[in-house]
């Protein structure tokens, strides 16, 4: 049986303990605070230590290389990059060449594509309150990948990475057309399963294209397995694109947290759960798609890092956004490091090595999440 709403307030508001009462309170910076909530004053402190993190796992990635240059070298070099100064790194031009051609684009489209992954898991996160939500579960990566084979079999002259960010997008408007289509009441879980029904449809289309051109497959099993070192070309493809996702999530960070306690609730609040849905699934999947475009399909990295920014700095959206797309990008950074590394002078795919770390970890969430439930 329901527990009996508090006695109603004078001044309207809502009894102490609702439901309503927690989203206020969350969705108001001028209200108390909910228990156990982390103080606002503790989030610059954690943005603060999050980009220290980046920052350390940037250089790690700058120092190694096939080349051996010294880290001081590189660290001065680095800051004769930034503006206003100008330091003799004693490094040749032939050595300045290769950081800046190779490994400096590499590290940044890593960070961009980790950020943005991440960015968007805590966004579906959100909109499905569910901590197992993925940003390839409305048919982004199938899409992506059924592009980006279509272009290597059949259109040898396309470009992939514009191809892959059209089947994204594809991909993600055929689900959710297809998700409202059966139905307006079916809600987040109709949509979960327009996105497993185009995903499986396009993943069929894509296995028959590959038999088309069996010598081809290596190029294709290289894309989908993930890469990022497509140098500044790609870095500047990504970017105008995960500029807007970002923005559009990070603002709407409050509005997913009212939106964590219902649909009902957050009307009550003034807060259009429908309009809020659209346009954070809209930024979640632009982020997706511009990710998935220039680094082939990258797995486990939007539930590995939400969950764990959650766990350390606590379950506010505006807070776990800017968090996950900092921590990311160093993810990402360290697991491009150490594919470089691990079978050095040979490269392991980034995917591979994100799938070894996430498989075990979402194992882990699961557990966690039916224990919860039971």
């Amino acid at each position: 049986m329901a527990k009996p709403a508090g006695p109603a307030r004078p001044d309207g508001a809502a009894p102490a303990g609702s439901a309503r009462a927690d989203a206020a309170e969350r969705a108001g910076p001028a209200r108390p605070r909910p228990a156990g909530a982390r103080p606002a004053r503790a989030r610059p402190l954690w943005i603060a230590g999050a980009l220290v993190l980046l920052a350390g796992c940037m250089i790690a990635g700058l120092l190694d290389g096939a080349a051996d240059i010294s880290p001081w070298q590189v660290v001065l070099q680095v800051a004769d990059w930034l503006p206003f100064t100008h330091v003799d790194s004693g490094l040749a031009p032939v050595e300045q060449g290769l950081l800046f051609e190779l490994r400096l684009p590499r590290v940044l489209v890593a960070a961009v594509v980790g950020g943005l992954l991440a960015m968007a898991g805590a966004g579906y996160q959100g909109v499905f309150r569910n901590p197992l939500a993925d940003p390839y579960l409305l048919g982004a990566a199938a899409g992506a990948g059924l592009a980006a084979t279509a272009a290597i079999v059949l259109l040898p002259s396309a470009s992939v990475p514009v191809a892959a960010f059209a089947g994204a997008v594809g991909g993600v408007f055929l689900a959710y057309t297809l998700g409202n289509t059966a139905g307006r009441n079916g809600g987040t879980a109709t949509l979960v399963l327009a996105g497993v029904a185009v995903t499986s449809f396009l993943t069929a289309i894509q296995t028959f294209l590959q038999q088309f051109e069996v010598e081809k497959l290596q190029r294709i099993y290289a894309w989908i397995l993930g890469d990022v070192g497509g140098g500044w070309d790609q870095l500047l493809l990504v970017l105008p694109y995960a500029a807007v996702s970002a923005v559009l999530l990070l603002l709407h960070g409050r509005m997913l947290d009212v939106l964590s306690v219902g649909d009902e609730e957050a009307a009550g609040l003034g807060v259009r759960a429908g309009r809020v849905r659209f346009v954070v699934l809209l930024a979640a999947s632009l982020a997706t798609a511009a990710a998935v475009a220039v680094s082939g399909l990258i797995g486990f990295v939007g539930i590995v890092v939400p969950h764990v920014v959650r766990r350390l700095a606590g379950g506010s959206y505006r807070i776990v956004l800017p968090l996950s797309l900092i921590g990311g990008a160093a993810f990402l950074v360290m697991a491009d490091l150490v594919a470089r590394t691990v079978l050095a002078p040979a490269e392991l795919p980034i995917g591979v090595v994100t799938m070894f770390v996430g498989a075990p970890f979402f194992v882990a969430v699961l557990r966690m999440t039916r224990r919860v439930v039971t």
